[in-house]
């Protein structure tokens, strides 16, 4: 698909999905604008972390711009009003949104949602719909209001869900997903042919920020539960099970036959422990004990002698 040069494009963003979405656009249309938040400043020195964005942005070779709150940024408050946009993409970007930023740009502030809205508003609609065992989700391209993830939608796609499918997996179809209907709804917004379409708000589900306690899973618990929790979040903490006394971070897992005691090691192979859940069993393909590294299931079990019928819990 070759790029529209005739468009005038911002692109607001900071998080993973963000620049994963930027990275697509890049070459189907032209970036006035790249803008990302400050970097943060974390750990004993202070050390500033840039944002996913900028480290893309950079990498792409994109015009960067550094921003506190889009509301009190004199300059790109100038810009927009005194040469406005065609279109703002704003999307994984921690901040709210406000006007004049949401009218002044001719189609408006445009945002690349990982879900197929009104399914899945919120912060982590990719985690939710893999943690609640969807069988499809998709991409949606609309248009910022004020109330969270409410406005018109310009275009969807949707895509089925696999077992083996992670959150890491998905960000990446989702994010070229959305860069194709993105551009394209652009196409027919400039032709005249675009219509929006109303979200119907009696059916919207809500997709919260995870906290912590949610990535804690048991062995007491289904098997396909485990399994579902451990894919939503293999792109950003992990999911971890009790062991020995400590936690063990569950990366990838694979559904299972067998059946036994829960927690217990039913088979051993170089793919991985088979572990008992209350109903079914998964095979840890990919796991990391506390103060370790990532590692192979098959590995960990080896380098700990685990045996057959051991119990993990």
């Amino acid at each position: 698909m070759s790029p529209d040069r005739g468009l005038r494009v911002w692109f607001v963003g900071g998080g993973p999905f963000a620049a994963l979405c930027l990275e697509a656009l890049n070459g189907l249309l032209p970036l006035e604008r790249v803008i990302t938040g400050n970097p943060t400043r974390s750990g004993r020195g202070l050390k500033e972390t840039p944002s996913r964005v900028e480290e893309r942005a950079l990498s792409l070779g994109l015009p960067l711009e550094h921003t506190g709150p889009l509301s009190r940024n004199e300059g790109l408050l100038s810009a927009l009003q005194d040469a406005p946009p065609d279109a703002v993409f704003v999307v994984d970007f921690a901040q709210l949104v406000k006007e004049p930023w949401l009218s002044a740009p001719r189609w408006g502030c445009l945002n690349i949602h990982p879900s197929l809205l009104p399914r899945w508003r919120g912060a982590a609609p990719v985690q939710r719909a893999l943690m609640n065992g969807d069988p499809e989700t998709g991409v949606t391209v609309f248009r910022l209001v004020r109330e969270m993830d409410a406005g018109p939608i310009l275009r969807q796609a949707r895509t089925p869900l696999a077992l083996t499918d992670g959150a890491s997996t998905l960000y990446e179809r989702l994010s070229q997903l959305g860069a194709e209907i993105a551009v394209a709804g652009l196409r027919e917004l400039s032709e005249g042919g675009a219509a929006w379409t109303e979200q119907d708000g009696s059916r919207a589900t809500l997709a919260p920020k995870l906290s912590r306690e949610e990535a804690g899973v048991s062995w007491s618990w289904d098997a396909e539960r485990i399994h579902n929790i451990v894919r939503a979040l293999d792109a950003s903490g992990g999911a971890f099970a009790a062991f020995r006394g400590g936690r063990l971070k569950l990366w990838r897992t694979c559904p299972a036959e067998g059946a036994g005691p829960a927690g217990r090691i039913l088979s051993l192979s170089g793919d991985g422990p088979v572990v008992a859940c209350a109903s079914g069993a998964l095979r840890l393909a990919e796991v990391q004990a506390e103060g370790k590294r990532r590692t192979g299931g098959a590995d960990w079990a080896r380098g700990l002698r685990l045996q057959e019928g051991d119990a993990l819990a």
